[in-house]
């Protein structure tokens, strides 16, 4: 046996024939994988197991040799999840770690398992198999968190608030028909997500390193093994294509800015100076000067999370920027964002159902907030284009009266009849029905408008989905 060999043996390393002297410590901490893509392992045992059982049906391994490697993967698997496995850094990656400890356990056999593929095309099913159990994690989280707006959004169908453009009172809505609107948002999402997940789901493994194999293999009997759509049908973009994790993180970061949104309005309803709402305290800290602080700590970290998201999208778009085909090396840094935006998301969504189904409505406050900044005014100019009047004058109309009960304090619905009609003589009694935070939102009974019986309606439709 040759020096070389023996140090192939030696440090197991899959390429150490061809050099003379081995990699310096420093280099294999710096490009080693090991670190934090243990994740991948059961995944990369799927896919081990699915390539297995395809070379043994082609008859390019033994029977016997895909039973010994069905035996020895299931007790790694074993040792896996009682944390006994070993990770050596000396092995660079998941993929060496467990095929050098499968070697231990079956022998031959071990070593016949990489036949057919490379860990160029390896890598890249793992990290798709993976995605797709996250994608469909969060995918149904989200539809929880759509439910639980929705669920919320029919119990406070009716109860009003101001509407806000430029964070100035614009128009009475109902706090049920706020909520739909991040309903909408989210559905959006789930949409994205599960369009997404029909790119993920194709398989690579069987581009090899970049060309393909010689070997007689069967790549939609594995595709379909391990419930992937279909094969990536060309072997250069098989093993060195991302963008279906830039995808997943593009999605990602969508998903996390409208939490983000969210996350505000919850901060700023749960201020003593709004008192709209109060979040449960398992959400919220105190202060360690302050005893009567009570924080919204959930929402602000979620707000400030998405900015860290939105940076690994930016972070895998540049990383894929130079770079030619095929695989490179640049690769290895795919995991991290993606991982970190994978986690960030699920752990945010699922903190968030909880947080949303735990909201407590103050209605008093939302109301008495609607009832300020002259909220019916657009009504009243539309009540006057009834009446015949131009649009551009009611507004002009109404503009003037406005600035009468600012001046004087008072807001139009506390006008007399008389008053109003100094306005414009059309302005009958029925005026103060459409005055009305009550008739303000009613009026608007139209798809997508926040009348009760349409938020009610539409909150409906959710939860039956």
């Amino acid at each position: 046996m040759s020096t070389t060999q023996n140090q192939f043996d030696k440090k197991s390393e899959a390429w150490s024939a061809r050099f003379s002297e081995p990699v310096s410590e420093l280099v294999k901490r710096y490009t080693a994988s090991i670190f934090f893509e243990t994740r991948l392992a059961p995944f990369d045992i799927q896919g081990s197991l699915a390539h297995a059982e395809m070379l043994s049906h082609v008859g390019v391994i033994s029977a016997q040799d895909y039973a010994d490697i069905q035996k020895g993967m299931a007790q790694i698997i074993d040792e896996i999840n009682r944390g006994e496995l070993q990770w050596q850094l000396d092995l660079e990656d998941v993929h060496l770690n467990i095929e050098k400890r499968l070697v231990e356990l079956i022998g031959d056999a071990g070593k016949r398992l990489h036949t057919g593929r490379s860990r160029n095309d390896q890598v890249a099913t793992d990290i798709r198999l993976w995605l797709r159990a996250e994608i469909d994690t969060s995918a149904e989280l989200l539809l929880q968190l759509r439910k639980a707006l929705a669920t919320m959004a029919l119990e406070h169908h009716a109860t009003i608030m101001p509407g806000f453009t430029h964070l100035q009172v614009a128009q009475p809505v109902t706090f049920g028909h706020h909520l739909l609107a991040y309903a909408e948002m989210f559905g959006r999402d789930y949409q994205r997500l599960m369009d997404c997940r029909k790119r993920v789901n194709q398989l690579p493994l069987g581009a090899a390193a970049l060309a393909g194999t010689s070997y007689p293999i069967d790549r939609e009997r594995v595709a379909k093994t391990l419930g992937f759509d279909g094969v990536c049908r060309n072997s250069l973009d098989a093993v060195s294509d991302r963008d279906f994790a830039i995808e997943f993180c593009a999605a990602t970061s969508l998903v996390m800015t409208h939490i983000s949104r969210l996350s505000e309005e919850l901060i700023l309803w749960m201020s003593p100076r709004v008192g709209f709402i109060t979040l449960a305290d398992r959400f919220c800290t105190g202060s360690s000067i302050m005893p009567q602080k009570k924080n919204p700590d959930v929402p602000e970290l979620a707000r400030g999370k998405t900015g860290r998201v939105n940076g690994n999208l930016i972070g895998l778009l540049t990383l894929m920027k130079g770079q030619p085909l095929a695989y490179n090396k640049d690769n290895q840094e795919d995991k991290e964002g993606l991982f970190d935006s994978a986690d960030t998301l699920r752990d945010t969504l699922t903190i968030f159902v909880d947080m949303v189904a735990g909201i407590k409505v103050k209605e008093d406050n939302m109301r008495a907030a609607a009832l300020q900044g002259f909220s019916t005014a657009t009504d009243l100019a539309d009540y006057l284009v009834k009446k015949g009047l131009p649009f551009r004058d009611a507004h002009e109309t109404v503009a003037l009266a406005v600035r009468e009960c600012e001046q004087k304090g008072i807001d139009l619905a506390d006008l007399s009849l008389a008053e109003l009609k100094a306005f414009n003589n059309a302005i009958e009694e029925d005026i103060f029905k459409v005055l009305t935070l009550e008739g303000s939102v009613s009026a608007r009974n139209h798809i997508g408008g926040t009348a009760p019986i349409r938020v009610k309606a539409e909150a409906e439709r959710i939860l039956a989905e």
